[in-house]
């Protein structure tokens, strides 16, 4: 089943600039795959070395934060939406 995933800035040029592809597969771990196959070199890149999704990297299945959920064996199903978020941090302290 296609699945719609929205690609942050920073990973646009492993899709040619493309802000959103569709992939399909019937979990996380299924798209993160095909998502590797459609565009070569994006699963280095938002997964550690033993597949798992880095740290600093959130995955949103429907606005729901897939850690919560099921992780990388998290079912989707036609008409979902996958958002890949780059964590952010710094900043300064107001006092």
């Amino acid at each position: 089943m296609p699945i719609k995933v929205r690609i942050p800035t920073p990973l646009r040029t492993v899709t040619k600039g493309a802000d959103e592809v569709t992939v399909v597969g019937n979990t996380i771990k299924e798209i993160i795959d095909n998502l590797e196959a459609n565009h070569n070199g994006i699963k280095e890149r938002i997964c550690d070395k033993d597949g798992q999704i880095r740290r600093f990297i959130n995955f949103y299945l429907n606005d729901e934060d897939i850690r919560f959920i099921g992780n990388l064996n998290t079912p989707v199903k036609d008409g979902d939406q996958i958002s890949i978020v780059p964590a952010i941090a710094g900043g300064v302290d107001c006092v």
